[in-house]
């Protein structure tokens, strides 16, 4: 079959697509890449996350690296993403190759690649190890390896423990102590996922929920969104706890729940933690939002005078200015966000983190410190609607906005339009349409933010007829 890498790695049906054979064929690729780029004699560090048979996907991958002399630091068992990130960027090494499908359902599996840079593979690279990989299948490139036993006993791969370098890392960046001082009670929803037991080790009067060893992620995508997260806003709207946290199935992505029991966006994480890293550790530089996130990054960023950049849709385009520029903060409407001073990396547990500072800073909880700055640049509503469309459709769709954009959409003139990742339509008040296509999938996808929950309502409906579904 032909592999093709998403926004972020390789990713497929257990048994379907994602079999040993093709992880192999995708890992000899790999290997070759860094071989010929000169970065294999730096090693990598191989990680997973605590899906069906990650630890031997990892296991298989090791083999390869070790099987085309590459030494390998091989996490001892689950770990997050961030953390295998960071492994990468402390130790030097010339890569790291994590084995998850991230907030996929359970039946997924993937690859991700993180480039020695400690961020996820940019888009020429994964490009090039694409063709690689067809280049190696037309050829009859045989894969090359060493078994598990004979590589560890020859020392190519080597065990370690990732956390103990990630939590110097963690303590530097946020202040445990003043969160410990604080009193604020918080639980974590692990989601079953790798990032079990990370923050409690760190903190250990946080309460965790969903942390034990479940393959099937108790029958829903480890992906925290509202819909995921019903028992921890329950133990929210109890009165017990200050906040609620939730990682993704590999820790690279943030939820939460404020003090109310409701959820709070990642528009709303963003924002809250921006003004936090501006107000109270005085930190500058350009802040970069993708093109479907809340425009209250756009006012903050003016109000600080803060270069303001916006990128299609997915973390590695963040990622590339992040590596370009002083970048103080940049994220995505998905839960994906990176900050300063740390990887060019989304970071679930770190912002997480970034969150309980924020609450222990203020004496406040999420909701009141989000109302406070709405009060300030002013109060928005966002929502996001999915309509599966076919290929032919699709197709339609986009030749149409692209030669015939409308002006007007519900009485509402347009004033500035943003093509660079689907069609966003601005309105003369700052409210805006995204219509995007997916590019991998069947599916239509409709975003707006607007003054009103009404209105973003009535952007939407609009938005489903011009697309005619």
């Amino acid at each position: 079959m032909q592999i093709k890498f998403g926004t972020d790695g390789w990713r497929g049906v257990i048994a379907k697509e994602f079999t040993f054979e093709n992880l192999s064929r995708v890992a000899q690729a790999t290997m070759d890449y860094l071989n010929r780029e000169g970065l294999g004699n730096r090693g990598i560090v191989i990680g997973h996350d605590r899906r069906f048979l990650s630890r031997d996907f990892a296991k298989r991958v090791a083999e390869i690296a070790a099987g085309n002399d590459i030494h390998v630091r091989l996490t001892e068992d689950y770990a997050p993403t961030p953390a295998v990130s960071w492994a990468v960027r402390e130790t030097g090494s010339g890569a790291g190759i994590m084995i998850t499908a991230s907030h996929n359902p359970p039946e997924y599996n993937g690859f991700k690649i993180k480039e020695s840079f400690g961020g996820s593979a940019l888009p020429v690279t994964t490009k090039i190890i694409e063709e690689i990989v067809a280049y190696n299948l037309v050829n009859e490139r045989r894969v090359l390896a060493l078994s598990y036993s004979e590589a560890l006993n020859k020392g190519y791969i080597e065990l370690f423990d990732p956390s103990e370098g990630y939590f110097h890392q963690l303590s530097r960046y946020v202040d445990l102590e003043l969160i410990k001082k604080s009193g604020v009670k918080v639980v974590v929803d692990s989601m079953y996922g790798a990032g079990c037991g990370y923050i409690s080790r760190l903190l250990p009067d946080v309460k965790e929920i969903h942390n034990i060893e479940n393959p099937s992620f108790g029958g829903r995508p480890p992906e925290p969104i509202s819909q995921n997260l019903a028992e921890l806003s329950a133990l929210l709207k109890t009165g017990e706890y200050g906040v609620g946290l939730a990682l993704d199935g590999d820790a690279d992505r943030i939820g939460a729940v404020d003090e109310n029991g409701d959820f709070f966006s990642s528009h709303y994480i963003f924002t809250v933690i921006l003004r936090h890293l501006i107000d109270h550790k005085k930190l500058t530089g350009a802040v970069v939002k993708t093109v479907s996130t809340t425009r209250m990054i756009d006012l903050l960023a003016d109000k600080f005078g803060l270069e303001l950049l916006e990128t299609p849709i997915g973390f590695k385009h963040i990622c590339e200015l992040m590596l370009e520029q002083d970048v103080l903060m940049g994220g995505e409407e998905s839960g994906g966000l990176g900050v300063k001073g740390h990887l060019p990396e989304r970071d679930g547990i770190l912002l997480g983190l970034l969150l309980m500072e924020v609450i222990a800073a203020n004496g406040k909880g999420l909701r009141q410190l989000l109302d406070e700055t709405m009060n300030d640049i002013g109060h928005f509503f966002y929502q996001r609607i999915d309509r599966h469309i076919d290929d032919a459709d699709k197709e339609r769709l986009i030749e149409k906005l692209r030669s015939h954009p409308p002006t007007e959409i519900d009485g509402h003139q347009v004033v500035s339009t943003n093509f660079s990742d689907g069609f966003k339509f601005i309105f003369k008040n700052g409210d805006w349409l995204l219509i995007r296509p997916s590019g991998t999938e069947p599916l239509l996808r409709l975003y707006s933010e607007a003054g009103s929950l009404q209105q973003v309502e009535s952007f939407l409906r609009k938005g489903l007829l011009i697309a005619g579904c």
